[in-house]
């Protein structure tokens, strides 16, 4: 059977043809559109991590450790004679445990930016656990021990016997003096840690951090750990640049970086020992 169609009939499929061949050359535009969209994210991601571990780095990094009242501190564990630890940890106490265990020291030592949610797991740009002391993050352990109960803070007042309060400071000048906002510091005891996040702004990848007053007002957001009387524990020092922060760009790139760290005790209320 043959159908004949009229020249209306004709004209409408014709226009139906048309029609159908629009919306697929729409559906083309926009799966290509979209896809070109989700390339551009993906590329502008992947370009600011790249960066980030190709160039930026922190040399010459300095630190010392130094304790308050009634507080002593080793390398060492030395038991529960407290005549037998210290009132101050110095760079060259740490280079030295660095050495010891195959590692460059800290003037040699580069910080690739690398990133945490803990403070104790660190990842790269794509996910891939890092290690310690490897041009990544610097890390060293310290036994605290103490004279009575105490809770441990960090603390940013001058201690009586001249000892400078808590800061990570830099020499250099312009842009490249925004590392002191990219870096962090954790203190690991127990397996859980306490960050410190100088020039605290906005935490990122999810940390929870806490910043120092000055003068000091210690709360319980300050605490990093608990000693009982003469019982040492094993603190995990950890200091890195991390790379989500904003600051942390080419800008900072082979920046110096000085870190003094003052630990003071308190009573169960925060206040804090004379």
């Amino acid at each position: 059977m043959v159908i004949v169609m009229d020249n209306a009939q004709q004209q409408l499929l014709l226009e139906i043809e048309k029609l159908n061949k629009a919306q697929a050359r729409i559906k083309r535009r926009t799966t290509f559109m979209l896809c070109i969209i989700a390339l551009l994210v993906l590329v502008t991601s992947t370009l600011a991590w790249f960066t980030l571990n190709s160039f930026a780095s922190v040399e010459n990094i300095q630190m010392d450790i130094t304790t308050g009242v009634d507080l002593r501190v080793d390398m060492e564990n030395h038991g529960s004679d407290i005549e037998l630890y210290k009132k101050t940890i110095t760079a060259e106490m740490i280079n030295s445990y660095l050495t010891s265990n195959g590692k460059d020291t800290m003037d040699k030592l580069l910080l690739d930016p690398v990133t945490t949610r803990d403070g104790i797991k660190f990842e790269s740009e794509q996910g891939a656990n890092r290690e310690a002391n490897e041009n990544t993050f610097l890390e060293f352990e310290c036994y605290f021990i103490a004279s009575k109960d105490m809770w441990v803070h960090l603390s940013s007042d001058d201690a009586p016997d001249d000892m400078e309060g808590t800061s990570v400071t830099t020499k250099e000048t312009g842009l490249k003096a925004e590392i002191v906002q990219a870096v962090r510091v954790s203190f690991e005891e127990g397996g859980s840690a306490a960050i410190y996040e100088p020039n605290r702004t906005s935490p990122v990848n999810g940390q929870t951090t806490f910043d120092l007053t000055k003068p000091m007002t210690y709360t319980n957001d300050t605490r990093l750990f608990h000693l009982n009387e003469l019982e040492p524990v094993k603190v995990t020092i950890r200091l890195w640049a991390e790379g989500n922060d904003p600051q942390c760009d080419n800008d900072v790139q082979a920046s110096n970086v000085d870190v003094n760290l003052l630990f003071s005790g308190t009573d169960e209320n925060n206040t804090p020992f004379g």
